[in-house]
């Protein structure tokens, strides 16, 4: 008998694979075990899954930490958790704009006159939501490598993967604590004034479990964060500004502004 997994030739009554770790499967494919398979899959406390998040949580250094230090089968590699977070965005702004199209209104939020301007982005945004979010990691990995580059603790790859950790962990919370509080009439620009903090302080959680430095330590650092932050936001600022004059969408702001004025001095 072989694997089916990587062809090696295996003991008659070899449970696993002794070459790539793999379950030998000896039973057709029915429900009952297809659904067996799912529910250890997904709602097993000792599947991957289940740990990796609730891990992720109590202690991400050993999840994070192991992982770079080569720990590689006890948790969801940082790759197939941040696909599956891609995933669980976009099923769930199809649901939200399948059955609660008022909880992604963010008229509120903007300045009188651009309301449509500021809905118009955020549709854009929610649009191409996982490219925004392949993009914030690279970012916030190279902030985090300027931050802390005096303790020489991780190369900006490692980096990387701790973000990925983290941008994944925080968006499966999220989508799960959106979906609800659509239900429930509150709108997603609410719930993001509170995520968006929540989101900096499980980032600081990580960071500091990670390097395992003091609170002061880590307070000063934080704040170097901030400022280097503040920097590429203004960097990018200046990007979206000349595109817009590029495309004619900032003239279409200041025409609303204006507008808006008139409108108010009538």
């Amino acid at each position: 008998m072989n694997c089916k997994n990587c062809n090696i030739e295996l003991a008659p009554k070899s449970d696993f694979c002794n070459q790539c770790g793999g379950k030998v499967i000896r039973n057709r494919l029915t429900f009952r075990n297809l659904f067996e398979h799912l529910s250890e899959t997904f709602f097993n406390y000792d599947n991957k899954l289940l740990r990796t998040f609730i891990d992720l949580i109590k202690k991400p250094e050993v999840v994070i930490g192991g992982y770079i230090d080569g720990v590689r089968k006890r948790y969801v590699n940082p790759i197939s958790y941040f696909g599956l977070a891609i995933t669980v965005s976009g099923l769930y702004l199809l649901f939200l704009n399948k059955f609660f199209p008022e909880s992604l209104d963010y008229s509120n939020f903007a300045v009188k006159g651009q309301e449509e301007f500021q809905q118009k982005n955020m549709s854009f945004i929610q649009e191409y939501m996982s490219i925004f979010m392949m993009l914030y990691v690279p970012v916030y990995a190279f902030i985090a490598y300027i931050t802390f580059i005096g303790t020489r603790k991780f190369n900006y790859t490692e980096l990387i993967v701790v973000f990925m950790y983290w941008q994944s962990q925080f968006s499966l919370v999220s989508a799960v604590a959106i979906i609800i509080g659509a239900i429930f009439g509150i709108t997603n620009g609410i719930l993001s004034m509170f995520f968006i903090p929540i989101m900096f302080i499980y980032g600081v959680y990580i960071l500091q479990r990670l390097y395992k430095l003091s609170l002061g330590q880590m307070a000063l650092r934080t704040l170097l964060f901030f400022v280097v932050l503040g920097v590429v936001f203004v960097i990018i600022t200046i990007i979206m500004v000349v595109i817009m004059l590029i495309t004619g969408d900032f003239q279409q702001m200041i025409e609303a502004q204006r507008a808006a004025r008139e409108a108010a001095g009538s």
